[in-house]
């Protein structure tokens, strides 16, 4: 006589200050992450990096991340120890990343080993590296712990989460400079002391947001968390058990369709969100400041980049606000629709930049580029977490990174040479160019088959 299934029990619902605390660690990671995408171009111009290079140093860090991801992902599905199962890889990441923007800015100290620029761009390899490694078992930690049914909630607190700690991150730079008036101009190589203190600061942040998650919540142990995926584990039973990189690999080859049309949408958003990141800052001083190119230790340039900051704040509290609303919103709208929404507004924010000269007026197009940011952050891994299994959740969501490391990576090696060739050293055109690529980003979410989308049907 055939034995019956194991049914799975039920995971237990969340209230939203239990979402909060899982989550609350993100705040850290993402202030220390708007720190360094506001202001590593700055800091690398200052030592001395070129505009069309910029890419170039970049590039090291989603290489790092594509490699270190699905390991720290496998891993942390295999592994339990007194302090969790995601727990120790996001504390390591949140510790390494912490040490890393404490000392990038600081590189000129060893120029008489290295040139800073060099220092400078090997502690950015570092800082991102880092917080690859606390960003995805921070992204499996909310598909581990609620039932399917509040992963759209638990993902939106966390990109409204992500956005608070984006928004201090991007206008600490600012109010020091402008509120407490702390020097915003240094000598030419070195990086001026508003800089240096903001990253002091998105150090500290990181560890005791990431340290509160830790100690605020818990996670599964294997037993209980087996329970809730029986079914899914007495399928698995007659399969070949593989290990280490054999079932990375073996996984990255069977990832199932909603994952590989995901990509597709990912890789034209993390093509257009690398270059936003890379060219804001040398594009606006340029085409809004009229700075001269080289010219960076000026009080007009660092004004320039200060105001960056501040724009990078409006798009970051835009998405926050956005994400909250986010979970009532999809009760009525699908996901798939919202999320094209979200890239097609984005898309017009980046591609208006081009026709503003107005720095205030620049605050506008950062609404549509909110919007975009707040949904790329939350909805495809709300799709993706419908569509893994449940036992191989770490795993995916870092072979799922490669769909955000690979457009990055292209861009790294492509894009100087776009704006230095095609662009004629017009870095606002990379701008442009991004905005079109959330176009295609919006037109390919259609193509995705989305779990809920059926359940509804």
């Amino acid at each position: 006589m055939e034995q019956a299934p194991k049914k799975a029990a039920q995971k237990p619902r969340m209230n939203f200050w239990q979402m909060f605390n899982l989550s609350f660690g993100f705040l850290g990671i993402q202030m220390g992450f708007a720190l360094q995408t506001g202001n590593a171009s700055r800091i690398l111009q200052t030592f001395g990096a070129d505009v069309e290079h910029l890419t170039w140093f970049w590039l090291a860090a989603p290489l790092t991340g594509m490699i270190i991801q699905p390991i720290i992902g496998h891993y942390s599905d295999k592994t339990w120890t007194k302090l969790g199962r995601r727990k120790p890889y996001f504390l390591t990441g949140a510790i390494l990343a912490a040490l890393a923007l404490a000392f990038m800015p600081n590189a000129s100290v060893l120029a008489a080993i290295l040139p800073p620029v060099m220092i400078g761009a090997s502690t950015l390899m570092i800082m991102d590296a880092s917080f690859n490694v606390s960003m995805e078992p921070f992204r499996a930690l909310v598909a581990d712990d609620l039932p399917e049914e509040q992963h759209n909630e638990g993902f939106s607190i966390q990109t409204s989460l992500i956005g608070v700690g984006a928004i201090i991150g991007s206008l600490l730079p600012y109010v020091l400079a402008n509120w407490f008036g702390i020097a915003k101009t240094a000598k030419q190589g070195i990086a001026p002391h508003n800089l240096i203190y903001s990253f002091y600061a998105g150090a500290v942040v990181l560890i005791a947001s990431v340290l509160w998650t830790v100690f605020r919540t818990k996670e599964f142990p294997p037993e209980e968390y087996d329970s809730f995926h029986a079914e899914e584990i007495e399928k698995e039973k007659g399969e070949e058990k593989k290990s280490g990189m054999a079932e990375v690999f073996y996984n990255l080859v069977h990832m199932p369709k909603t994952m590989k049309q995901l990509a597709v949408v990912q890789f034209f958003s993390w093509y257009a969100l690398f270059s936003m990141w890379v060219f804001t800052t040398p594009a606006i001083a340029a085409h809004v400041f009229h700075i001269k190119a080289g010219d960076t230790s000026s009080a007009d340039y660092n004004n320039a980049a200060n105001w960056v900051d501040i724009l990078f704040g409006v798009y970051n509290a835009v998405s926050a606000v956005y994400a909250l609303l986010l979970p009532k919103i999809l009760t009525k709208v699908s996901r798939k629709k919202m999320h094209a929404f979200a890239l097609v507004m984005g898309g017009l924010g980046l591609i208006s930049l081009l026709f503003i000269q107005n720095q205030y007026l620049l605050i506008l197009p950062m609404v549509g580029i909110g919007l975009a940011w707040g949904s790329v952050l939350a909805i495809p891994y709300a799709i993706l977490s419908s569509s893994i299994p449940a036992t191989k959740v770490g795993v995916y969501m870092g072979i799922f990174n490669f769909t955000i490391t690979i457009p990055q990576i292209l861009n790294g090696v492509v894009g100087g040479l776009i704006v230095k060739h095609l662009f004629n050293d017009q870095p606002i055109y990379a701008l442009v160019m991004a905005g079109v690529f959330l176009f295609l980003s919006a037109g390919s979410v259609f193509f995705v088959q989305d779990e809920t989308d059926k359940q509804s049907a």
